[in-house]
């Protein structure tokens, strides 16, 4: 996907914000099996699909040890999950920062609301594929939008 396809617009917006010092609200999915508040990670695994009835204890444990690999995060692959109501509108967190892990792959750093029982006290790491798959809003100070999209956007 190259730069200006409309599926990076949200990595865009939000790289761009972070980067002039504003944060983003975050409405996204937390109901996939993948998106894990106590390892303080969400990513999308190969084939995301399969994991729709959830893990055994053995496969959580494998899925999350250490960084795998994830599959190109196609407009197709985010609206079948909308239609197929596999991606849901179902919690709003604060994306503060961005990270990188051991093999310098990107992550934002994501701020919850449920206190600070997981791994990182309050803090998740979702990858920038999970954000681009399972973002259902995004709501930032219209001067954090760079000014091409604001432009597209016909936002002053």
């Amino acid at each position: 996907m190259g730069l200006e396809h409309p599926c990076n617009r949200i990595y865009n917006i939000i790289d761009n914000a972070l980067k002039k010092g504003y944060t983003v609200a975050w409405g996204t999915d937390v109901s996939e099996p993948y998106f894990s508040w106590p390892n303080g990670v969400a990513f999308v695994p190969q084939n995301p699909e399969q994991y729709h009835r959830g893990l055994t204890e053995g496969q959580k444990k494998e899925l999350f040890n250490g960084p795998k690999p994830e599959p190109e995060i196609t407009p197709e692959l985010r609206q079948r999950g909308l239609e197929n109501l596999r991606t849901t509108d179902d919690h709003g967190m604060h994306i503060v920062g961005l990270a990188k892990d051991q093999n310098g792959k990107e992550y934002y750093v994501v701020k919850n609301s449920w206190g600070k029982t997981n791994d990182y006290h309050g803090y998740l790491y979702a990858t920038k594929a999970f954000v681009l798959y399972k973002t259902t809003g995004l709501m930032v100070n219209k001067k954090a939008i760079p000014k091409n999209i604001r432009k597209k956007l016909k936002i002053k």
